[in-house]
């Protein structure tokens, strides 16, 4: 019924409870989720448990974020991302939150980290998982100086846990991309992401944990997994004022849709 597009499995909070995490979304009705991989040196874990589970699938690439990591070439991510049951290519895109003492100048590598990850999706085929904080200018600018104009060669994907303004996640649509929202949007303090939850069409949404973070209310300050997607989903229901099951069929549907090797 839900799907999960965006969780962390392979993160030690969750890697040693698969288990019981899969009872738990047994039980709250989740009946898919897409690994996601940060680093190139964590792939065999996240593959792995695409593998092993008919309703996980995986992604390759690596966080913008991640330092002292193995650095990705073209032929690392065409390699992984031809792999049986990945799907996507990331999660990547730019972080500036935590320059530690650089400037923005400083930071090409993580643009052309992300410059590599676009171009091994458009040759792959395969859409991309976008990660942007407090560089939204820059990633909209990459992406369109990279093809992403959601024309024909164009990898597209979605812009995942969406915490950025109206005005980006209209650029991002314009672009052909899809909106994810996290537990984020069930935060009080989170009135300025619905809004923008509110905005954007049913046909470009999906909906995530990003666990094991970000879990919604009511379960803030206890570690996420993909059973309390449907509390995103609830939130969802009720900024657009629709169906909760319109909502679960609605966003699964997209998964689908944006993740073109995934059988419903």
């Amino acid at each position: 019924m839900f799907t999960d597009s965006h969780c962390h499995l392979s993160f030690p909070e969750l890697a040693d409870a698969i288990g019981p995490i899969r009872r738990l979304m047994d039980e709250a009705q989740v009946s898919r989720a897409l690994c996601v991989c940060t680093a190139l040196e964590e792939f065999e874990i996240v593959h792995q448990l695409a593998l092993s589970y008919d309703n996980f699938w995986a992604s390759a690439g690596v966080h913008p974020d991640n330092e002292n990591v193995q650095e990705p070439v073209l032929e690392d991510l065409l390699r992984l991302g031809g792999l049986p049951k990945v799907v996507a290519v990331g999660e990547t895109g730019l972080d500036y939150y935590r320059l530690n003492g650089r400037t923005l100048q400083e930071m090409e590598w993580q643009r052309e980290r992300f410059r590599v990850h676009i171009r091994a999706a458009q040759q792959l085929r395969k859409p991309l998982i976008i990660h942007t904080r407090s560089a939204s200018s820059d990633t909209l600018r990459i992406l369109r100086e990279e093809g992403e104009d959601g024309r024909s060669g164009s990898a597209g994907g979605v812009f995942h846990c969406f915490t950025e303004t109206m005005e980006v996640a209209r650029a991002a649509l314009d672009l052909g991309f899809y909106i994810s929202f996290s537990g984020i949007v069930t935060f009080k303090s989170a009135q300025d992401i619905r809004d923008v939850l509110a905005m954007v069409p049913l046909d470009r949404l999906l909906i995530e944990t990003d666990s094991p973070y970000l879990s919604p209310v009511p379960f803030r300050g206890k570690t996420n997994n993909p059973s309390m997607v449907p509390w995103v989903a609830k939130q969802v229901a009720q900024t657009k004022g629709i169906a909760l099951q319109t909502v679960a069929e609605v966003t699964s549907d997209n998964f689908s849709t944006l993740f073109r090797e995934v059988v419903s």
